[in-house]
């Protein structure tokens, strides 16, 4: 019986790429034909799947001449521009590979990474690999220190344990990144709905490649969207910071009023209406805010549905899948993977 072949789908995202695309299609031929990972996994790109977003330039026209040149490059047209993660998304819903594999159209990330995607994934039973970078991106010091800043917040705040891990070259399960493809609504963070369907997420390190050639399309304004987005679609925790401080405040303004009764009592009550004005306020506005951090429960559980997370996600058994062994090993090496829940 032969050996299982792992078929990977490559997605990428197609807004600025006429200058870039030929290079980077050149660098994943060689790896369409079968190859062997240092795990010893056998697998090819069986699919380029290139989802034009409209941009500025002819990329149409290029994407074209690559689908001519090459058969397993899939162009993916899109109606109008919708930004970079509905796009990969648009990618991964066309997919039919056993692993999705999303790079940049800039070059920036490596093909020759693929295999080592592959074995983490493999040796960590994971469902999500995301480049780790051992050299910082070619974005200039402030952009990436706000980046770290920003998922770091994410991470705290929004609780969203893997924000730190995001990065948008990443090896996805085939049936994880189609299905978060068919669920999440518009406006929704990859990544974070990601984080929905799956919790078998780990890292690989790669090398980042130097873009600095290829003037970003990113703007301030939409780094600041990007990162709005990330944060709304995180979850409802920071939405509980309102009810918890409406709590604190009310929790101040009764300490308040029982210190009042205890200075009148003893005499001493110093400037008249002071206190009892600031127990109204304290009292007050913390009912009202924490009146606001429950309509905001409210809200957030409606938006959740709207983004379209998903109650559950039926999948096959895994022993079967990708992650289980090769077919040459046999029915005894299945059921010994089955037995150690692998």
């Amino acid at each position: 019986m032969a050996e299982r072949e792992h078929e990977i789908s490559v997605v990428v995202p197609v807004y600025r790429g006429a200058s870039t695309l030929p290079a980077l299609v050149t660098e994943l031929a060689a790896w369409t034909e079968p190859f062997v990972t240092p795990g010893g996994h056998r697998a090819r790109v069986a699919e380029v799947l290139l989802v034009h977003d409209c941009g500025p330039d002819d990329s149409d026209r290029v994407l074209r001449e690559l689908a001519d040149a090459h058969d397993w490059v899939r162009p993916v047209w899109l109606s109008r521009n919708f930004g970079q993660h509905p796009a990969t998304m648009a990618g991964m819903s066309s997919s039919g590979g056993d692993w999705v594999a999303t790079l940049d159209e800039d070059g920036q990330h490596d093909p020759a990474y693929l295999p080592a995607l592959l074995d983490r994934a493999m040796a960590d039973r994971a469902d999500v690999v995301y480049a780790a970078p051992t050299n910082p991106p070619p974005h200039g010091p402030l952009r990436n220190a706000a980046s770290h800043g920003a998922k770091w917040l994410v991470r705290t705040v929004g609780g969203t344990a893997a924000a730190e891990q995001f990065h948008s070259y990443r090896l996805v399960l085939g049936v994880i990144a189609r299905s978060v493809a068919a669920y999440a609504g518009p406006r929704v963070y990859l990544d974070v709905a990601l984080t929905w369907l799956t919790d078998r997420v780990t890292t690989c390190p790669v090398e980042l490649r130097d873009d600095s050639q290829r003037p970003s399309g990113y703007r301030l304004r939409t780094l600041a969207s990007h990162f709005w987005r990330l944060l709304l679609t995180s979850g409802t925790r920071p939405l509980r910071i309102v009810s918890l401080s409406g709590v604190l405040m009310a929790g101040l303004g009764f300490l308040l009023a029982g210190w009042v009764v205890g200075v009148r009592l003893l005499g001493d009550v110093g400037e008249q209406g002071w206190a009892s004005v600031m127990v109204a306020i304290l009292i007050g506005i913390g009912m009202v805010l924490f009146a606001l951090g429950v309509v905001a429960e409210y809200v957030g559980v409606a938006v959740s549905m709207a983004m379209g997370r998903p109650h559950f996600l039926v999948v096959g058994d895994r022993a079967d899948g990708p992650h289980g062994p090769d077919p040459a090993q046999g029915p005894a090496a299945r059921a010994a993977d089955r037995a150690a829940g692998r």
